[in-house]
């Protein structure tokens, strides 16, 4: 069978059976299951009480029967709704300064993109906040991915941080997820939120406090200690608003207190958020073979784009169920791909990996594999110029008749590894200026396309080098033996670095 039998069988029986109890419109699935839950989603409450009903008058002034009615009551909109589940959640103290109020000017005045932000969020804010809530961290926290990335799973900034909690590649890496040939961790929905969470935990038992731990996440807690470190031996507070800092990383407590604000008070701004119940919005639904990512959601009944939204760590067209052993699909959507998995017929995956046996140019591999060159250079991202080194996993076509998946080996560990086609070059660090540079000048002025200088030294086309900063260029053998100063002129750097530009974090 292309997938367990009984598991496909038993889910599509349960799922047959509660089809008719309609999914909630914006919550998610607690954790990652292998299959689908042995239990149907708790039904709505048709007799809950709405989120914008009115709470009796303050408790203070009356006796404890009223307490204990007002608490009962809010208990009851609480277990319904999942922002007033998330209001009763805050625990992290409150920022009140200027720049708080700066950055709820901005939000009230851009009621399409809160809309947009808060809309696209609802999908995933129910899982964040079940594990948030199993942690017994603030709520606060599970509003980070507003300010990290608008709550977009497929961002991607200059600096090659990626996903809603936007982990650059070395964190991401130091937290366990994987960033390989077929998948980036960093903007799989659930391995993420694991990751983030296990990250703002360890900040805040270095340094106690939520708002220095949160500064950390953004600036890096090498840099939060080191400004601790300066204050204490100036005699300063040793407290978020006190460090010198950043700008980027002075805004960010306060963006974030923000959007409590908004959360807590949408009125108050001339903002309103969707409803959102407090139910699971996706179910993870468990895999065995691999499956072209096109074919799922085909099966699923979702477009390419709608399917990427839950399942975005993909980086190429197909699943390998070694590494991705389950896929993320809204409620109906998992009881219908499980429906039509049963009876689809013919192959699920027409892609498999394929390892080079030696260095070989594009061509040479293509005709090996029985591939038109351009499609090998375009389904592996192939540039001009290169050789495919020996070890490089390639995409390629999967016969028909094969039935051997992908192994677990490959699938967690799949690289391409390439080589220029010509001149050999030499591994060159420069300096950059005193004023900086960017990818784009240094490119420029060593003739060198600007994606690969990017690609050297782990950042994004757009991104700047800080002055002094190290840049990793490969030139061709003569002109690295010149005496090649700085990207500006200047003098090399002494030390090879293995990161020219780092993101805040």
């Amino acid at each position: 069978m292309m997938f367990s039998r009984w598991a496909v069988l038993a889910a599509a029986l349960l799922l047959g059976a509660c089809a008719t109890v309609a999914p909630p419109p914006a919550a998610v699935v607690p954790a990652p299951v292998a299959a689908l839950p042995e239990t149907s989603p708790a039904p709505v409450l048709a007799e809950a009480p709405p989120a914008t009903q009115a709470l009796p008058a303050d408790p203070r002034v009356g006796d404890a029967w009223r307490t204990r009615e007002r608490l009962a009551l809010e208990e009851q909109i609480a277990r319904t709704d999942l922002w007033a589940r998330v209001r009763s959640g805050f625990a992290a103290p409150d920022l009140d300064d200027e720049f708080v109020r700066k950055w709820e000017r901005y939000y009230a005045t851009r009621p399409d993109y809160v809309a947009r932000m808060m809309e696209r969020g609802g999908r995933y804010l129910f899982h964040i906040v079940e594990e948030v809530s199993a942690r017994g961290m603030p709520m606060e926290l599970a509003l980070l991915p507003f300010i990290e990335s608008a709550f977009n799973p497929q961002a991607m900034s200059t600096a090659r941080a990626a996903g809603m909690w936007q982990f650059i590649p070395s964190t991401g890496r130091d937290f366990d997820l994987k960033q390989n040939l077929f998948r980036d961790d960093r903007r799989d929905v659930i391995a993420s939120t694991r990751a983030a969470l296990d990250y703002l935990q360890q900040l805040h038992g270095m340094f106690g406090d939520w708002h220095l731990a949160l500064a950390a996440y953004n600036w890096g807690q090498g840099s939060v200690q080191r400004a601790l470190k300066r204050n204490q031996g100036l005699g300063q507070p040793l407290q978020y608003s006190a460090l010198r800092m950043p700008d980027e990383t002075r805004n960010y407590v306060p963006k974030l207190q923000a959007i409590k604000n908004i959360v807590q008070r949408p009125e108050a701004f001339g903002l309103a958020l969707p409803a959102l119940e407090n139910h699971p919005f996706f179910l993870a639904v468990g895999i065995e073979r691999d499956i072209d990512v096109a074919l799922a959601a085909r099966l699923a009944g979702l477009t390419l784009d709608s399917f990427q939204q839950f399942n975005p760590q993909m980086n190429r067209p197909v699943i390998l169920a070694a590494g991705t052993p389950q896929v993320l699909l809204p409620y109906d959507n998992a009881n219908q791909f499980l429906r039509a998995l049963t009876e689809h017929r013919g192959p699920l995956a027409s892609w498999t990996a394929w390892v080079a046996p030696r260095t070989l140019k594009p061509a040479d591999a293509a005709k090996l594999v029985g591939m038109n060159e351009a499609d090998l250079r375009e389904v592996n991202r192939i540039p001009p110029r290169m050789l495919v080194k020996q070890g490089s996993t390639l995409l390629v076509p999967r016969a028909a008749h094969s039935l051997q998946d992908v192994s677990l080996h490959l699938a967690d560990n799949a690289a391409m590894l390439l080589a220029p086609d010509g001149p050999r070059l030499k591994r060159v660090v420069l300096k950059a200026g005193k004023k900086g540079d960017s990818v784009a000048s240094v490119a420029k002025r060593y003739r060198l396309p600007a994606a690969d200088v990017a690609r050297w030294n782990d950042v994004g086309v757009q991104a700047r080098f800080k002055a002094g900063s190290a840049i990793v260029v490969m030139l061709p053998q003569k002109a690295a033996s010149k005496r090649t100063r700085t990207a500006s002129g200047g003098t090399p750097a002494r030390k090879p670095a293995t990161r020219a530009a780092r993101s805040p974090r």
